[in-house]
């Protein structure tokens, strides 16, 4: 931080909450965004949970120990409101902060700005960048030219634990909810690291949020690094959520093909039995080319569920070959590591999974144009 905003205030949110702030804006008003207007996506239960959690602590302690570990990590977790404030000052609270070698601190801890349009459209404005050496969460400022009502889009940290976010803005500034996607119920996305959005360089390049602008729609991240095992516990409440569509995506957790073949076609079966209507996209490996073991076996499993499907009458299923994602001049270039996706390989990954999901969704007669 520059030596200009080394001074410190106590800027006032209500009677009993005074936030502490290094910038020297004299105007600032704080609010949490777990209450109103602040529209906050694919968290459960926010505001009566000590942090942001992607699935509720039961469901995820019976999923298993890693899952329950990895849900309070808060990837594809966003919020969305307008504002006039000619500035936007954050100050997260965050008691673990993501750190690898393999991860930048933008994704794994940073928080980053769209700005959204009537239109449906959602343009990246800049990250709130967190320092290199930061414990227990950050505040950081991004400001603007000029003073108008703008809708804005908020990313949360793909890798992190967040207990809580402020939002600071121009004490009279207008604040209100943001601008609504265009279908009320989510996407659904279930999956490994490549789901989660391991390496990313910022949150909002995951290949779920991604398609969620694409879209214009409201994409739920359920992405386990290493551990979406397609367990019970788990499949048993997808099963049960309210959703558009459905995209199965974790063929790179199974251990091997074998695990795949049990738990493959059990999955599909649970999802359907559950929801008759619900149309179901399946999804293959994408990095064939720099991590081929085993591919075509799995591939074959993923295949087999989607004919067997077909067979037994179930129009509302679609399959995803993930080796087309990365073929091309470009095929050697969209891995970090050979097995996750950089932002070349979640930008191409998107473009496909775009595309089944709009076929998808109008051949069951959903209109999202």
């Amino acid at each position: 931080m520059s030596e200009e905003i080394k001074k410190e205030q106590y800027v006032e949110v209500d009677k009993n909450l005074m936030i502490e702030t290094s910038f020297p804006e004299t105007d600032v008003r704080f609010h949490s965004v777990r209450e109103e207007p602040f529209d906050l996506y694919n968290f459960y239960d926010p505001k009566n949970q000590p942090i942001f959690r992607r699935l509720p602590e039961d469901v995820a302690e019976a999923t298993s120990e890693g899952v329950a570990k990895l849900s309070r990590e808060t990837a594809g977790g966003r919020v969305r409101f307008s504002t006039d404030s000619q500035y936007i000052l954050i100050k997260a609270e965050m008691p673990v902060i993501g750190r690898s070698s393999h991860m930048t601190l933008a994704m794994s801890a940073g928080f980053d700005l769209y700005e959204d349009y009537e239109t449906g459209e959602s343009r990246y404005h800049r990250v709130f960048m967190p320092p290199y050496k930061m414990e227990g969460g950050y505040e950081q400022i991004i400001r603007f030219g000029s003073r108008k009502l703008r809708h804005f889009t908020i990313n949360f940290p793909i890798h992190s634990v967040v207990s809580e976010l402020y939002v600071g803005l121009q004490e009279d500034a207008v604040l209100s909810g943001g601008l609504k996607y265009r279908n009320e119920k989510p996407i659904i996305i279930y999956g490994s690291s490549i789901v989660h959005g391991t390496a990313a360089t910022r949150p909002g390049l995951v290949y779920t949020n991604i398609l969620s602008r694409y879209l214009n729609m409201n994409v739920i991240n359920l992405g386990f690094s290493g551990r979406a095992l397609a367990e019970p516990a788990i499949t048993d409440y997808l099963s049960k959520q309210d959703m558009l569509l459905f995209v199965c995506d974790y063929d790179h957790n199974a251990p091997n093909p074998e695990y795949l073949r049990q738990t493959h076609l059990p999955f599909y079966r649970k999802m359907r039995e559950a929801q008759p209507e619900l149309p179901i996209i399946m999804v293959t490996r994408p990095n064939v080319a720099t991590n081929g073991a085993w591919a075509m076996d799995r591939k074959d499993v993923v295949i087999d569920t989607y004919r067997t499907a077909r067979d037994e009458g179930d129009r509302r299923v679609w399959y995803v070959d993930g080796e087309s994602f990365f073929l091309g001049k470009h095929e050697n270039e969209c891995t970090m590591d050979g097995v996750h996706p950089n932002d070349l390989g979640f930008t191409l990954m998107a473009d496909g999974i775009e595309a089944e999901i709009r076929r998808a969704l109008r051949q069951c007669g959903i209109s999202i144009d």
